[in-house]
Formats: C-alpha cells, sequence, structure tokens
C-alpha cells in the first residue's frame, strides 16, 4: 500500500474519532506549546538583561577597593597614570564617588545620591546631555559647585521649566545646574533619571573621608578587556598585595555570567515542560494499543488479502506520527500565540525562533513514531487467523 494511501487512512481514522484523537493530542499540544513559550520568554529575558547590560558599555570594567590602609590606598592619580602607560589598552578613566545627599531648592527637599564623575564619564556610559553641558575638566581641577542632573530632579523642583544657572543645595552647599541629561526611563524616584553628577573632586569633600573607593575603566574595544582587567590587577597587587581588599569586574564577564545563568534555568524550564511530551506519547501508544484491539478483524482481512508486515506495521506508524504531527502544529500555534502575548504583558521582546519551532516539530514527529511502534509492532504481528475469528 502507498504511503499516500496510509496518510490518507490515517486522516479519516482521525476525524471519525475527533474527540478522542483530540484528547489524545491534547498531551503533545500541552508539551509544544510549553516548550516554545519557555524559549521564547527565556530568549526575550536573555536579550533584556544583554541589552541592559551593554548600555552599561561592553567595554567598562568597574574596579572597587577596600585597602586595609590608607598607605596602601590606591588614588586617582594611579588609575590615571596608568591610562596613560598603556594608551593602546586602556581609552578612558573616571573616579566613581557616591554620596547620599539631601537635595534641597527653596524649602522643597528630596533624598537622592548625587554621583562624583570626570569629564570623560558621559562617554563612558553614553549619556545624552540634553541641555547644557557636561562636567569639565576645569571643573575638576578647580573643584567648581557645578552639576548635571536628571529629569526627574527637574520634574521635581523645576517643572516646566529648563533651569540651566539655576542652584540647588547638596547637603546644604549650594551647586550651579550646568546641563540636564536626556530622559532615559520615565523620570520617577529611583529610575536612571534620578541622578545628580558633580566633579569627584567635590564628591571626596562631601563624602567626609577623602578616599576613593571605586573606577570606571573602559577598555579600547571588547577585545582588550581582558588585556586591561590583567594589568588593573597587577597594579593593585604591587599596591595592595591583597586580592580580597579588591575587585575587578568587566561588564563583558557579567554578560557572560549572566547568559551561562539564563541558558541554565532554560534549559531546567524546558526539561520540566518535556515531561508533558513524555506524557502526551504515552497517550499515543496507549491509544494506539486500543485501535489496534478495534482494529483486529481488519487486520486480519487485511493479511488474508495479502497485506505483509511492513504494511500493516507502516500504517500504525503513520498513523501515531499523524495524530502527534497535528498536535504539535496546534501546540505550535498555542505556544506562538502565548509566547507573544506572554512577551506584551512582561514588556519584553518575543518572537518565537525558527529553530525552536523546527525542533518543537520535529520532536512532535518523533514522539508520534517512537511510541506508535509498539502498537504497530503488535498489530503487524497478529496472526491473521486468530485476527479473523476476533469478535
Amino acid at each position: 500500500m502507498s504511503l499516500a494511501k496510509c496518510f490518507s487512512m490515517a486522516i479519516s481514522s482521525i476525524f471519525n474519532n475527533k474527540m478522542r484523537s483530540f484528547l489524545t493530542m491534547l498531551g503533545i499540544i500541552i508539551g509544544i506549546a510549553a516548550v516554545i513559550i519557555l524559549v521564547s520568554l527565556m530568549n526575550g529575558l536573555t536579550n533584556m538583561v544583554s541589552d541592559t547590560f551593554a548600555e552599561l558599555g561592553t567595554t567598562s570594567i568597574n574596579v572597587s577597593i577596600n585597602a586595609p590602609s590608607e598607605t596602601k590606598n590606591i588614588k586617582a592619580a594611579d588609575i590615571f597614570k596608568l591610562a596613560e602607560e598603556n594608551p593602546r589598552l586602556i581609552s578612558q578613566v573616571s573616579p566613581l564617588v557616591t554620596v547620599r545627599s539631601t537635595v534641597k531648592v527653596g524649602t522643597d527637599s528630596i533624598t537622592t545620591s548625587a554621583t562624583g564623575v570626570a569629564e570623560t564619564y558621559n562617554d563612558m556610559k553614553s549619556l545624552v546631555v540634553e541641555h547644557g553641558r557636561f562636567i569639565q575638566y576645569v571643573d575638576i581641577e578647580r573643584m567648581q559647585k557645578v552639576c548635571v542632573i536628571g529629569t526627574y530632579i527637574q520634574k521635581e523642583f523645576f517643572e516646566g521649566t529648563i533651569p540651566i544657572g539655576e542652584k540647588i543645595k547638596i547637603n546644604g552647599v549650594p551647586y550651579k545646574i550646568v546641563g540636564i541629561l536626556e530622559e532615559k526611563e520615565d523620570s520617577s524616584a529611583g529610575s536612571g533619571d534620578d541622578c545628580i553628577y558633580i566633579p569627584y573632586t567635590n564628591a571626596t569633600r562631601l563624602s567626609n573621608n577623602g578616599v576613593i573607593n571605586t573606577y570606571v575603566v573602559s577598555a579600547v574595544d571588547e577585545d582588550h578587556v581582558t588585556a586591561v582587567v590583567g594589568i588593573i590587577k597587577e597594579m593593585l597587587n604591587k599596591k595592595i598585595g591583597d586580592s580580597d581588599y579588591y575587585t575587578v569586574i568587566s561588564m563583558l564577564s557579567m554578560i557572560d555570567m549572566m547568559s551561562s545563568m539564563m541558558d541554565t534555568m532554560g534549559t531546567m524550564l524546558i526539561a520540566i515542560a518535556a515531561i508533558s511530551l513524555l506524557v502526551g506519547g504515552i497517550g499515543i501508544m496507549n491509544i494506539m494499543l486500543v485501535s489496534v484491539t478495534e482494529r483486529t478483524r481488519e487486520i486480519g482481512i487485511r493479511k488474508s488479502l495479502g497485506a505483509k508486515q511492513k504494511d500493516i506495521m507502516t500504517q500504525f506508524v503513520i498513523e501515531a506520527g499523524t495524530v502527534s504531527c497535528m498536535g504539535g502544529v496546534m501546540g505550535i500555534i498555542v505556544g506562538s500565540g502565548c509566547a507573544m502575548i506572554g512577551g506584551v504583558l512582561l514588556d519584553l521582546t518575543v518572537r518565537p525562533s525558527v529553530g525552536s519551532i523546527a525542533v518543537a516539530f520535529l520532536v512532535s514527529v518523533g514522539i508520534g513514531i517512537a511510541f506508535g511502534f509498539l502498537p504497530a509492532k503488535k498489530a503487524a504481528g497478529l496472526n491473521p487467523i486468530d485476527a479473523l475469528r476476533y469478535d
């Protein structure tokens, strides 16, 4: 019997038993849909995390120092000297001093953080100044009381105006606003727009200890990040002598770490979802065994008319594969739709990949064939005389 005839008989059998066929497919539909939803959402989440870190600069390296004594502490001049000695590796350097601050304009006040940085920081972090300018080298050298604010600070104190030249008090010290950054998020408290940048020399004075514990270093490109991390660690080992007192972390390594964690989590979730595929396969095998029992007389007649074992086996394997394949297609449609809806609800960019859909389809067909093999073998092995006598 031709394969086309086998497929025709399989389709006819499915539509003659619509409810039973649908319930048989249900396990495959749920399993395939679950796998596609999880893969799509995990890919969307991984891309979101990677993009977030990439915004911080893939060539960026954070250096945190907790020196055991003042004599072993690293000064800003040491980091700047390292950059000057390695121009082919290091492009930019900025100290980073965060000061918890009370900001006042008139009688209004809020509590936020002021961050002391160098004039290169806006380029390193791709900050866009919408009005005015960023911190300049002369501001740092002369410790001029100037600041650049985010749109949250602007909205809180100067709603509807552009306050270039206006003054705000940071921990009681008046600072002149020289720049306003472009809005990045929603201008709310705690968002990326809730920020104030001042010269790092001023921030060290506001912090009351005069010590800089954090630096941001930018490599010339991604290929040189590892080399820059190496020379920074070498310098810190010479100055401090104990790696327990400092950490050097690159954004690239953090992205790789997060991607690895997300991949592991995704694999675990997919493995859990795949259990429903196994259940679906068992359901197909169970129904096909029932079908063999119900069609015993039909099998006996076909064998008595000259059908070979391979013909009977082919028919039942194709029937099981067709049921599973149809369930897989439905699962792909349901899974893709749910993944898109989930992406909208979670504010993720979710697009079911062609690869995951292709794999899901092949897996569904494979499950049908694998779990349909035993019933098919049982059908092919029936004695035609016994089959004809079966009532």
